[in-house]
């Protein structure tokens, strides 16, 4: 790196997504042709216990971490969840589905953390080996522990002309907020300033929900998918619980395996396993993000491949929907 000009992202969670945006904004500016971007995380070099306080520092430690105790993160989703249930009933079987949908997509993705586990509804239900961590999410409602990297390379349309035929992606449109530290302090769970982000990034694309073929976003619990589901326009408010339990979000072969009795078009929710199946390595969840969404756009996503994807959308999301980003991509 010495010599060439570098720059360090933090974000939280939300650090990847944050990079691949500063790249942007740079080739934008006309400031470089091509920009590296990279995320990578070690996770598993302390206990998880320690690393829930490191990863605390996405919330507001100060004053949630007394209020919460250890696991921090588990609690304050499940809050989330619990504050969404009040308002919008949520069964336990809702949850689950996304979970589940994940791992299975997982299965199908030789690159996911998850890949070799099975995926059942039996295995996702309460028990010695999945304990209900944080009511009522259970363990199988939680990301993982994760070690991992990520990398893409921006670059102006100047500099891909002068490339080879070989598969490309445009960047569409974009949307980045940033809402209060503290979950209580925000509007939850609709995230206003999430919704401003997902709709800053249709209005730049000039596209609707309904034109995107597929999504990744930011599932570190199962709650936050279908929060997300809702703040991206998949469905109404309250309804992203019947969205995941219908097996709209799933990819046709995991509806078929898992029995969910959807059979329309659908828009196939984190194909590569997501943060819950696929992992979450934080520093490179956002990057992850758009490397897998490049693959499916590029038709070479294999297994998981999402049927004629042309257009796609990243939702990458830090502490507790306190930054969003979106970032909607077009084959090129």
């Amino acid at each position: 790196l010495r010599g060439i000009p570098t720059v360090h992202t933090e974000a939280a969670c939300a650090s990847g997504g944050v990079a691949v945006l500063t790249a942007a904004h740079q080739i934008m500016a006309g400031l470089y042709d091509a920009v590296l971007v990279v995320g990578v995380e070690q996770q598993k070099t302390m206990s998880p216990a320690e690393g829930a306080d490191v990863l605390g520092a996405a919330a507001d430690f100060a004053a949630e971490k007394p209020l919460h105790g250890d696991f921090m993160f588990p609690k304050l989703f499940a809050r989330i969840a619990r504050i969404y249930g009040e308002r919008y009933q949520l069964t336990e079987r809702q949850l689950t589905a996304v979970s589940l949908k994940n791992r299975a997509h997982a299965r199908l993705n030789p690159l996911a953390q998850t890949r070799d586990n099975p995926a059942t509804w039996e295995l996702c239900r309460e028990s010695s080996t999945n304990p209900r961590i944080a009511p009522p999410l259970l363990t199988s409602d939680c990301s993982q522990i994760t070690d991992g990297a990520a990398a893409l390379v921006l670059c102006s349309q100047r500099f891909a002309d002068r490339l080879d035929d070989r598969a490309k992606a445009k960047l569409l449109g974009f949307g980045h907020t940033t809402d209060h530290l503290s979950l209580d302090a925000k509007a939850a769970p609709e995230f206003p300033f999430s919704r401003i982000a997902a709709s800053r990034a249709y209005s730049m694309a000039r596209v609707g929900p309904g034109e995107i073929d597929g999504f990744e976003v930011h599932d570190c619990f199962s709650i936050s998918e279908i929060v997300a589901t809702e703040i991206l326009g998949l469905a109404d408010r309250g309804r992203g619980k019947l969205l995941a339990e219908s097996g709209a979000t799933a990819l046709p072969q995991v509806r078929a395996e898992l029995d969910l009795p959807f059979t329309g078009r659908a828009a196939p929710v984190n194909p590569g396993g997501g943060l819950i199946g696929d992992g979450h390595p934080v520093g490179a969840t956002g990057v992850r993000q758009v490397a897998e969404i490049f693959e499916h756009l590029a038709g070479r996503a294999g297994a998981r491949q999402v049927e004629n994807a042309r257009r796609m959308l990243a939702f990458n999301m830090g502490g507790t929907f306190t930054t969003a980003v979106a970032t909607i991509w077009e084959a090129a």
